[in-house]
């Protein structure tokens, strides 16, 4: 499998988890989720099951084999997840961690797929007598590794005695827009919420030219990162109903209209 059909399938799961997390949260909750995330964590699982579990994680991701998952990743930390602020790029930090309870330990195969594909830190804790502490460890990592931004990754209460391992992904990004927005002409405009009220918020504007696509009952508008001399380009995409009730169907026209999700309400 190619690697644009690899980041296709990718994108199709990215999908079907935000169409999951839309249908199922409160008109008045805000969400806010990481493919880039969940999707090395799900590898590292994958590369460690079999039988059943395994076979429904493949289907899950799109993918015939682990080695698939495995080289995808791969290629992502390395080619994608780089840190480009030395060369005027955007500053990136793009980590995995795994923690073993120190009473067990990793197959050769699987700790070796941990350290060269997912460039993943394994590291053996006290669950069983240091919990606590353990959870102070692995929120100390995140916060370190997003400069600060995610200070509890892990609830005080969710290691305990019985937990044998973790799994984690941190990720930092900040980035300078290529063109940056005049201060001065921001305006207040109306915002639209899921519960049909709105609210009065800053909207920053710009008479330059922009990237933007239209499609049938939305809009696509690109911003792009500033560059430098970094080889690779980053933007942010902006998905905009055309009508202020247009949100709870939106992520359902995405994939139907851009061909990511199969069978569409």
């Amino acid at each position: 499998m190619d690697i644009r059909e690899s980041v296709g399938n990718h994108t199709h799961v990215s999908l079907l988890l935000a169409k999951h997390l839309f249908s199922n949260k409160s008109k008045d909750a805000n969400i806010v989720f990481s493919p880039a995330s969940i999707h090395p964590v799900l590898g590292l699982i994958t590369a460690g099951s079999k039988g059943p579990t395994l076979d429904q994680l493949l289907t899950f991701l799109k993918s015939k084999t682990t080695e698939e998952i495995n080289s995808l990743s791969s290629q992502l930390v390395t080619l994608v997840f780089g840190d480009g602020g030395s060369l005027g790029g955007p500053r990136l930090s793009f980590v995995n961690g795994v923690w073993v309870d120190q009473s067990l330990s990793l197959k050769p195969a699987f700790k070796e797929i941990v350290a060269t594909a997912y460039k993943a830190a394994a590291s053996h804790v006290d669950f069983q007598t240091k919990a606590v502490e353990v959870t102070k460890e692995v929120n100390l990592w995140a916060e370190k590794e997003t400069s600060g931004l995610i200070k509890e990754i892990l609830p005080s209460d969710s290691v305990d005695c019985s937990t044998r391992l973790i799994f984690a992904n941190a990720v930092y990004f900040k980035g300078d827009w290529d063109q940056k927005f005049d201060a001065s002409s921001t305006k207040d405009s109306d915002f639209f919420l899921l519960n049909g009220s709105s609210v009065q918020v800053p909207f920053m504007t710009s008479e330059e030219r922009q990237y933007i696509r239209a499609f049938s009952s939305f809009k696509v508008l690109g911003l792009p990162y500033k560059q430098g001399e970094d080889k690779r380009k980053f933007s942010i995409y902006l998905f905009l109903p055309d009508a202020k009730d247009g949100l709870p169907a939106l992520v359902e026209k995405i994939g139907s209209e851009s061909g990511f999700l199969e069978n569409p309400a």
